[in-house]
């Protein structure tokens, strides 16, 4: 397991290492002990799974406010997504900055991405499964989101005209949330 920060801080890119054999493959996707060792460790309270089942597909960009921000280890693990995250956290020198990776069963990487952001993907196969932990229990009171296509965001999704949910559609702004909310305490 390689674990490389982002450009965004507090953000990781985990490269799992799979052994191969004839029969297929065997890999380790948590380690306390390597978790901890990066300071990423988290008291994973819910895993949750997500199946899309149509190319170019966008969830997101969700997050939970406090008390019930979520910090979030995202793996796919069949199909491919294009994984987006925008950092809300306060004082950050990042705020309203975004950052991408993709994810994919072949490549077998994972994202961390701590409290504070907004999260959301795209699809980039007909179908795509997401499994991924968090740090805090679901909230439907405390659930929102920001507007996928968002200028001032301005994340370069690989599809123009996506199927979303009528409450994706219905995000915030980053200009809305800022007059909302300001921004998203650090947990």
């Amino acid at each position: 397991m390689e674990i490389i920060e982002r450009k965004i801080k507090g953000a990781f890119e985990i490269q799992l290492k799979p052994n191969f054999d004839d029969r297929g493959f065997f890999m380790r996707t948590f380690d306390v002990n390597i978790f901890n060792k990066n300071n990423i460790n988290k008291n994973w309270v819910q895993e949750n799974q997500s199946r899309s089942e149509a190319k170019g597909i966008i969830r997101g960009l969700h997050f939970q406010l406090p008390p019930y921000s979520e910090t979030k280890l995202v793996r796919c693990i069949k199909g491919t997504i294009f994984d987006a995250f925008v950092d809300l956290r306060r004082d950050s020198p990042t705020f309203g900055k975004w950052d991408s990776i993709e994810l994919s069963e072949e490549n077998k990487k994972m994202v961390f991405i701590p409290s504070g952001f907004a999260h959301g993907f795209c699809t980039l196969t007909d179908v795509s499964e997401l499994v991924y932990k968090v740090d805090n229990f679901y909230s439907p009171d405390y659930e929102t989101g920001l507007l996928w296509n968002d200028p001032e965001i301005g994340i370069e999704w690989p599809v123009k005209d996506p199927v979303l949910s009528g409450k994706d559609k219905n995000n915030l702004s980053l200009k809305e949330f800022i007059g909302k909310y300001k921004y998203l305490e650090r947990q």
